[in-house]
């Protein structure tokens, strides 16, 4: 159990702050985010490799940011992806001017806001790259290795690209690299007992006296089978087989981790590397530089993991390079290696570098530029003008601030019976994830003055920002869709409202790549729209239709219990999710019955 915390909301703030307290020698905090980049700034021409996902598993990612390894760590809540705008945030001030790249486990709320952010920058000129790591090989077949977890072989996966980055190659090489050491990198576990969320007094999984769960994941899920106690001889011959059967033709030099999960002692982790280590060699194995510890933890989580890198000669001479970290170090670092480079806000530099270098313009150019600055400023007043709420859209705002007020209200109620749900197969965080990121909505609604989008916009950001993960990117373009349909000048009726939730569903569906039936809040969205649309072209009023299409939205959350879910961190255990309904229906359920009662007082 997780011991040390005031606020619980507050751990993973509060362990940041710590951090940045611990080590400014090694890490640098990103003004206005959840993460760090590496003392000294970002170095001119150098490719900067970011890395993150939750929090709760240190050494990653804050812990291997430094010379030889990451150039920058965004983190999320505990087990929950960082947001868009917070990837966003580090990967900017990480950004050395040689491109990015991006690398993270293989988890879709972490798919989802790594890319929504390498979007963004994008946008804004930067050549960004994704590297996702799939090295657990128990939440999928080898055949369909795009959907296997990543788990603690991200760090070597790291270590490998950042040695590549520091050394001075260019963006398509280290991407290269990275990719290749992934394709080669494999790992299983084990669990003797579950995880804890900070204030919690219960663990996400419970392994019976006497058990243990093999194939755990790393954000609490439990493993995909269960077997008997047994000596650490026996352990070790589980976790090496299944590793060995999938080794590369003609494969014999390897990067192995043993890694501790933040529960099991280091004097255990040694026994068992006594048991590892010569069923390796029996099997031909030559270990470069291998690695025994806790390495890529799961909170307070009793048990450990072993990872096979196999090495070629360029990955074997990356693998050795030296690395100083907070977490980590390896050989001797040049000095050099720890000055400071630049400022941590990079497109404020270059633009002040841009300003001061800029030659002083002719007449002429002036004139033509104020020209252009007239025009411009005449499109941005009509543009104003045209974009000023008007006092429908406005009223209509309030009722918004009475929803998000339901709603926040009616999932913190439940928040403790949705990660129950969550937790049978997934990691347990989706009551508190939703809590937040509503909660956070809430109050950017009460202090955005406007139109209904106006509002609804501003209440998207926070969302997205505070929850993270899955939800939190997916409820963002949600009600951000649904804002923009509105827009800030037409009243809201029950036809563009029916039609701007479609589009936000629509929306969700095309980002997240989820279909119906794979068991996601989807299967109970779609039904609410449709039963919406059909009620009010029989000519219902708005409130009774809404009131009408939440109950079918309930029923068909519940009726998710049947479903096998085909996405997401539930995937790998989808036989043990069967018989419980899906937490994010079941949650769409409570909020779109929330929102039925408030039309019905506004409306009637």
């Amino acid at each position: 159990m997780t011991k040390i915390y005031n606020d619980p909301a507050e751990f993973k703030n509060e362990v940041i702050d710590g951090f940045a307290l611990a080590y400014p020698d090694y890490v640098m905090r990103v003004p206005g985010a959840s993460g760090f980049i590496r003392a000294g700034g970002p170095r001119p021409g150098k490719v900067s490799l970011v890395v993150g996902g939750g929090s709760g598993h240190y050494p990653s990612y804050s812990g291997v940011t430094g010379a030889g390894f990451a150039d920058g760590a965004v983190l999320g809540d505990v087990f929950t992806s960082p947001s868009a705008e917070q990837v966003s945030r580090v990967a900017r001030a990480a950004h050395g001017g040689a491109g990015l790249v991006l690398a993270f486990g293989n988890y879709a709320g972490d798919r989802l806001n790594f890319a929504a952010a390498a979007d963004r920058l994008r946008a804004e000129g930067v050549d960004v790259r994704i590297v996702y790591v799939t090295d657990d090989i128990a939440s999928a077949p080898a055949a369909e290795v795009g959907d296997r977890r990543g788990i603690a072989g991200t760090f070597t996966v790291y270590k490998i690209g950042g040695a590549a980055a520091e050394r001075g190659d260019d963006l398509d090489a280290v991407e290269r690299i990275m990719r290749t050491a992934n394709a080669r990198t494999f790992s299983f576990g084990v669990a003797f007992a579950g995880c804890t969320f900070p204030g919690q007094s219960t663990p996400l999984f419970a392994v019976p006296e006497g058990r243990m769960d093999f194939g755990l994941g790393i954000h609490g899920e439990p493993g995909v089978r269960s077997d008997d106690w047994m000596p650490a001889a026996k352990i070790a011959s589980a976790l090496v087989e299944p590793l060995l059967a999938e080794r590369p033709e003609g494969a014999h030099r390897a990067a192995v981790l043993l890694n501790g999960l933040g529960a099991t002692k280091y004097e255990e982790l040694f026994l068992l590397w006594g048991n590892v280590r010569p069923l390796l060699a029996a099997a031909g194995v030559d270990l470069v530089m291998p690695e025994v510890g806790e390495l890529v933890t799961s909170l307070d989580m009793a048990g450990c993991s072993l990872s096979i890198t196999w090495l070629d000669d360029e990955l074997e001479e990356l693998w050795r390079a030296p690395a100083e970290t907070p977490a980590f170090r390896r050989g001797a670092v040049p000095a050099a290696a720890f000055r400071r480079h630049a400022a941590p806000d990079q497109a404020a530099a270059r633009f002040a570098r841009q300003q001061e270098s800029a030659p002083e313009p002719a007449a002429a150019q002036e004139k033509g530029a104020a020209a252009e600055k007239a025009v411009a400023l005449a499109e941005a007043v009509a543009a104003w003008a045209a974009e000023q709420p008007g006092p429908e859209s406005v009223r209509a705002a309030e009722v918004v601030r009475d929803a998000l007020r339901a709603m926040t209200s009616v999932v913190a109620d439940h928040e403790d019976e949705l990660g129950r749900i969550d937790a049978i197969a997934g990691d347990g965080d989706h009551g508190s994830g939703m809590v937040r990121g509503l909660r956070a909505a809430q109050a950017a609604a009460e202090e955005t003055r406007g139109g209904v989008r106006t509002v609804l916009t501003a209440a998207a950001d926070a969302f997205g920002d505070r929850a993270g993960g899955t939800s939190g990117v997916l409820w963002s373009l949600f009600l951000r869709t649904i804002g923009e349909s509105l827009g800030n000048t037409a009243p809201v009726g029950p036809a563009n409202l029916a039609r701007a939730v479609r589009r936000g569903a629509e929306a969700m569906k095309d980002f997240g790549r989820a279909e119906l039936g794979d068991k996601t809040m989807l299967d109970a969205l779609f039904p609410f729209a449709d039963a919406l649309d059909a009620d009010l072209a029989a000519g219902a009023r708005l409130a009774g239709a809404w009131n009408a299409a939440a109950g079918t939205a309930v029923d068909a959350a519940a009726a998710t219990a049947n479903l096998v879910p085909r996405i997401g961190r539930a995937r790998p255990l989808a036989e043990r999710s069967v018989g419980s309904p899906d937490a994010g229906a079941t949650s769409m359920g409570l909020i779109l019955t929330a929102v039925g009662d408030v039309l019905g007082r506004h409306c009637g």
